[in-house]
């Protein structure tokens, strides 16, 4: 399993983009326009493979004081099953911890596998209301179908 996860750059944008919205017309998570990957690629890891394509993306999201989200977590359909997905949220939470966010959560359709990583279900009231600026824009407001998840580190 040869591969290299690093901060995201500027000519990964349109790969994060098509990654991301190859899961969201299955029903397995949002969609994203390259627009938003733009305006948030600092927040954007990738993992690369021995050819140097990006097989999986995630970001980190800082919320507030103490808060942060991962959120677009994807990866490569033919690669998954084989540990990079956990490779990325590990090392999602560990920049977390590195800048100071103490709780990290997720809105996720997949909880089983976050669970594997500390992260325990709450219900959505539990989280600001500051989080939901970003569900506006998002196709299911105001019927949100995502399970929310956080973990404290």
């Amino acid at each position: 399993m040869k591969c290299n996860i690093r901060p995201a750059i500027l000519k990964d944008a349109y790969q994060i983009k098509n990654l991301i919205n190859e899961h969201a017309r299955k029903g397995k998570m949002l969609p994203v326009s390259i627009n938003q990957v733009f305006e948030h690629l600092r927040d954007f890891w990738v993992i690369n493979d021995a050819k140097n394509r990006i097989i999986g993306c995630g970001a980190l999201k800082i919320v507030w004081k103490d808060l942060g989200e991962i959120r677009s977590l994807a990866i490569k359909n033919s690669k998954q099953k084989k540990g990079y997905g956990s490779m990325l949220v590990n090392t999602l939470i560990e920049e977390a911890k590195k800048i100071g966010i103490n709780k990290i959560f997720v809105l996720t359709y997949t909880p089983a596998f976050f669970e594997k990583f500390g992260f325990v279900r709450i219900e959505k009231t539990k989280l600001p209301h500051k989080i939901w600026i970003d569900c506006i824009n998002c196709p299911k407001f105001p019927r949100c179908d995502e399970v929310p998840l956080l973990r404290i580190i």
